[in-house]
């Protein structure tokens, strides 16, 4: 009796030791994101590389951002003026859209964001802090009316331009529109299409969406193909559209090394910027690079003139030998002072979203592989592929080099690129002609001392020979 008590009290006893240490677990969210999920906050390693890239300096949109208003406000006072006046003007701008823009009353476009909450909510990878319905589709009918009206605004330029706060100030007009470009903060694209859909009659401007948006971030300069409604989920991924190929591929394997671009220079390859051509496609892409190779002469290195032309430049005026040089053919790079941070929101929302098909973050790896030093970017900048306003070319390379730090990738569709650039410097004949033009050829007086010598040499050779040939 007393044991099979006390075994009962140990057994008793571990119970109550076990339920100690029970997890409370409550209110946790599923592991697998929404299928429509395509607006992030950016990962902190991004972050902390560069805050301010990613944060929104005049005007909040959405509700990642709309929640941390109050925190951000605390800490800044230059910052919350600013966003007190942006919050005004999109009252205004709201205010006259309804007033003189269209006759559409405000509860339709309200029903419209009610009926589509779900999918909304789904759209942000975190929680929206919004759960009354009421402040929901308030914030995003405002939010979303302001940015018709300034794309509307935009569009009808001439007339409004002078009188408008936001056009007649080219400053704040840029600034507004480096922070709709942020991936923190967007709108899904599709509300704001539905809506526009809903006005698009009523307005004096005929245009969908989709064209008044490339207006307004691109001029209609690069929208020779209107990508399609359902294929862009926000302005982050619109601008990551304008960029890529639909011709790229990606491999299995990443670039594991690279030389540099002057090293690749002195190899002989020639770097060339890509000039339209009536025959080339119009639409061609800032990703789309290739090597341009003397097919003929691929199995015969030696007769490759590359990297004779590179010691002799001279001998570039024979169109023939020009023809047998390879080169590297690259569209231009045009960098200003926001380009930083409208890629660093791309290359966010690819490491996010696009993690197989990461081509911006491809494509800034293999410019940081080609740039170390500030020579690397001059040789880029004097063959006008890259073009820049920063300042110096030191600025390019800091920028390139910082561009790539903490990306993390996949794959690469610039690995079989970079195979064949790799083996073109590494080609018997391309290095004995960069150690040639290296030691011998490399300024002008060295290479006019090298030339000498050799007449010289050729001159002795043949005296040295003159008596024997009298002889005979």
């Amino acid at each position: 009796m007393s044991s099979s008590s006390s075994d009962a009290d140990c057994s008793y006893g571990k119970e109550v030791e076990c339920s100690e240490i029970i997890i409370d677990v409550k209110d946790v969210r599923r592991t697998r994101r929404h299928s429509k999920c395509c607006i992030y906050m950016v990962p902190n390693k991004l972050r902390e590389v560069k805050k301010e890239a990613y944060t929104p300096k005049l005007i909040s949109i959405g509700p990642v951002h709309h929640k941390k208003k109050e925190q951000d406000n605390n800490k800044e006072q230059d910052h919350k003026k600013e966003l007190e006046n942006m919050e005004s003007l999109k009252l205004r701008y709201f205010k006259e859209f309804f007033s003189q823009r269209t006759r559409i009353g405000q509860k339709e476009l309200a029903n419209i964001i009610e009926k589509r909450e779900k999918n909304i909510r789904h759209c942000y990878a975190e929680e929206i802090s919004l759960p009354e319905m009421e402040d929901f589709v308030k914030m995003f009918l405002l939010d979303s009316i302001f940015i018709i009206e300034l794309f509307l605004r935009t569009a009808a330029r001439q007339e409004c331009e002078t009188d408008d706060y936001i056009l007649s100030k080219p400053w704040l007009e840029e600034g507004i529109k480096h922070d709709l470009i942020l991936l923190e903060n967007q709108v899904p694209f599709f509300i704001l299409d539905e809506l526009h859909r809903r006005i698009e009659r009523s307005t004096s401007i005929p245009k969908s969406f989709i064209n008044l948006a490339c207006n307004y971030f691109f001029h209609n300069d690069n929208c020779k193909i209107i990508p399609k409604e359902k294929e862009v989920k926000h302005f982050t991924d619109l601008q990551r559209y304008f960029y890529y190929s639909p011709k790229l591929e990606s491999s299995d394997n990443i670039i594991a090394h690279l030389y540099s671009a002057t090293k690749l220079d002195t190899a002989g390859l020639n770097f060339k910027k890509w000039k339209e051509e009536p025959s080339e496609v119009e639409d061609r892409r800032l990703l789309d690079i290739k090597i341009e190779n003397p097919d003929p002469l691929k199995n015969f290195p030696c007769f490759n003139c590359s990297s004779l032309l590179h010691c002799l430049p001279c001998l570039k005026c024979f169109w023939c030998l020009k023809r047998m040089q390879t080169s590297l053919v690259i569209p231009p790079f045009e960098i200003n002072h926001g380009t930083e941070h409208i890629f660093r929101n791309i290359m966010a929302l690819e490491q996010c979203h696009y993690p197989k098909e990461a081509y911006i973050c491809n494509y800034i790896v293999l410019l940081d592989f080609l740039i170390n030093t500030r020579g690397d970017a001059e040789l880029l900048v004097d063959k006008k592929i890259i073009v820049h306003s920063l300042g110096s070319n030191k600025e390019v390379a800091k920028m390139v080099n910082k561009l790539g730090k903490e990306i993390l990738e996949k794959n690469s569709c610039y690995l079989q690129l970079a195979k064949d650039l790799n083996e073109h410097y590494g080609n018997w004949w391309n290095k004995n002609i960069a150690s040639l033009k290296t030691v011998y050829f490399r300024d002008i007086w060295r290479g006019s001392a090298t030339f000498v010598g050799i007449i010289v040499l050729l001159v002795t050779i043949g005296n040295f020979l003159r008596p024997f040939a009298y002889h005979k």
